[in-house]
């Protein structure tokens, strides 16, 4: 096991250097590709994570970097690109998402509205002004010699900043599909039900007695961000959960789970999800998963698939099967 992991962490460290040639030479796509790889072969190693941030829309890279601090919660690097990561992020957005995410319990962040607050005061208008006069009075002074009036200032630090990326929709996430076998029995759906019954619905119910003759299914409140699980109308277990955000909404209706993976990589434009636990696909790209990237559950804060904290979406896994009704209303 102990040489097998080395030899996967040093797939992994060839497959970040191949990235970043890769970036050198302009091939972006090429490079995401490879960083992809790297975060696969070696999950618990920090640096793919930081890389990938880097490479990725502020929203999606706050949660590569939760990950690489909750591996390495001391990395100087991921503590930086973390800072870096918070300063493009909508003002008005910051606080909000910051509070999402794991942090280590000695880092602290101040809020970007004040820092730039701060730097206004300094150069408030009762601070520029006599200022400006005074590089006047220079630059008439010395006549011949106007440059000295135009000294630039100091330059910021530059930074590397990830280009950004159309934020990542449910329907760009690769559906995944059965693997393909020479007999219909060896595929993860069950064998065809006597009464065929259809896999959507775009009316969903609110009345449990509706399902009774179900027997397990599962309904999704996107109102109360709750997941509870039916055996036909009792109630068994119910989980908050996180749902879609405003622009990018989870579908309501009726349909049936047609997939499930005990862990699966998930990616779109501008962010990449190696090994999400416990997924159940429901309805194309929308599913039912583990969440390790936030714990901020009862609020919406997905692309649209429904977000469980992972022992609960774990007992959900064994509870449901393909086939399983997944009822979701607002």
């Amino acid at each position: 096991m102990k040489r097998s992991r080395a030899h996967d962490r040093a797939a992994s460290r060839a497959a970040l250097e191949s990235a970043r040639a890769a970036l050198k030479s302009g091939e972006r796509a090429e490079a995401r590709r490879l960083i992809r790889r790297a975060a696969r072969l070696a999950p618990d190693w920090e640096a793919p994570w930081i890389t990938l941030a880097s490479v990725s829309e502020p929203r999606a890279a706050l949660a590569y970097l939760s990950r690489a601090l909750e591996i390495r919660p001391d990395s100087p690097a991921a503590r930086k690109a973390l800072r870096t990561t918070i300063q493009r992020l909508p003002p008005e957005d910051r606080r909000r998402l910051v509070r999402t995410i794991h942090l280590p319990a000695d880092l602290t962040l101040e809020p970007a509205p004040l820092e730039a607050l701060a730097v206004r005061r300094w150069f408030s208008a009762r601070t520029v002004l006599p200022g400006l006069l005074l590089v006047g009075a220079l630059a008439v002074w010395i006549g011949s010699q106007p440059a000295f009036a135009r000294q630039p200032q100091a330059a910021a630090v530059e930074v590397d900043k990830a280009t950004a990326t159309p934020t990542p929709t449910p329907t760009a996430t690769p559906t995944p599909t059965p693997t393909a076998t020479p007999t219909p029995t060896e595929t993860p759906l069950p064998s065809p039900t006597p009464t065929p019954r259809p896999e959507v619905s775009w009316t969903y119910s609110l009345d449990p007695s509706e399902m009774a003759n179900e027997g397990r299914w599962v309904d999704v409140d996107l109102g109360n961000q709750r997941v509870t699980a039916y055996e036909g109308d009792q109630a068994v277990r119910t989980f908050i959960v996180s749902t879609g955000v405003r622009a990018h909404p989870t579908v309501t209706g009726q349909f049936r789970i047609y997939v499930k993976y005990t862990a699966t990589d998930m990616g779109g434009p501008g962010y990449f999800l190696p090994g999400v636990p416990y997924t159940m696909y429901f309805y194309r790209g929308y599913a039912l998963h583990g969440t390790y990237w936030h714990s901020n559950f009862g609020t919406p804060m997905s692309h649209g698939c429904v977000n469980l904290y992972t022992p609960d979406a774990e007992w959900l896994f064994g509870f449901a099967s393909a086939g399983t009704l997944v009822n979701v209303h607002p």
